[in-house]
């Protein structure tokens, strides 16, 4: 494949596969879902914000250049802050704080579903031991994140009384990040993929990336749509 060849590929797979199609998603955006159903995808969701840095720390380690270590090293202070400002992990707090979450219980982790947790260390170990190009395409799901952002600031601000514009706070800073990084990892694999082997593995990574993120969902609809709640976890207060 040429280099924009191999781009549409990848937007055909988010197009396909992105979770912004996940039923559960949807129910978010139409205003479906009731407040504990919202308390635990934004419980459940903590645990994968909370990883994103380790994840990045994980693949800087492995880089081979200052350069490029150092092009990724702006994602660890976009989710950890840089010690003045807050960073997604600490706007992500303020976002269940706003709704009755109890923060110690939120950062203990000891609510999420045993699924959450399997999705999202089977990410961080996905880019500690596959090549470094597929570990960065592995992140090409934010080349659809502001897609999602914008639909789940819409339907949230429009449907839910217990949502307000600062209790989404996360989300506004995404919209400029994901894009700037999403487009630097699309440039790096375009340009290193060059090998029908490798452009597949690329392929293949973003797939991964994006069952990461679907099976998450998955979780939340059968424990908190369908009414599966597994032994340990949340249970929400109000339905």
């Amino acid at each position: 494949m040429t280099p924009d060849e191999l781009e549409a590929a990848l937007r055909a797979i988010g197009a396909e596969r992105y979770h912004s199609n996940h039923p559960f998603h949807k129910r978010m955006y139409g205003g479906q879902l009731t407040r504990g159903q919202i308390e635990a995808w934004a419980l459940n969701r903590y645990y994968y914000q909370c990883n994103i840095p380790a994840k990045d720390a994980t693949l800087i380690a492995r880089l081979p250049t200052s350069d490029l270590r150092r092009a990724w090293r702006s994602r660890l202070v976009d989710h950890d802050g840089d010690g003045q400002q807050p960073g997604g992990i600490a706007r992500w707090l303020k976002l269940t704080d706003s709704l009755g979450l109890d923060r110690d219980y939120v950062i203990s982790t000891k609510g999420i579903l045993p699924a959450t947790r399997f999705a999202v260390e089977a990410y961080i170990t996905f880019v500690r031991d596959q090549s470094i190009l597929d570990a960065i395409a592995s992140s090409l799901t934010e080349m659809f994140s502001p897609t999602i952002i914008a639909e789940r600031v819409e339907g949230m601000l429009a449907n839910y009384d217990f949502v307000s514009s600062d209790t989404l706070a996360y989300f506004t800073p995404r919209l400029t990040q994901a894009p700037n990084d999403a487009k630097f990892a699309l440039n790096y694999c375009k340009e290193h993929a060059r090998t029908r082997e490798q452009q597949e593995g690329v392929l293949a990574a973003l797939r991964f990336k994006c069952n990461v993120l679907w099976v998450q969902m998955d979780a939340l609809w059968g424990a908190y749509v369908d009414g599966h709640i597994p032994p340990g976890a949340f249970v929400p207060s109000v339905p």
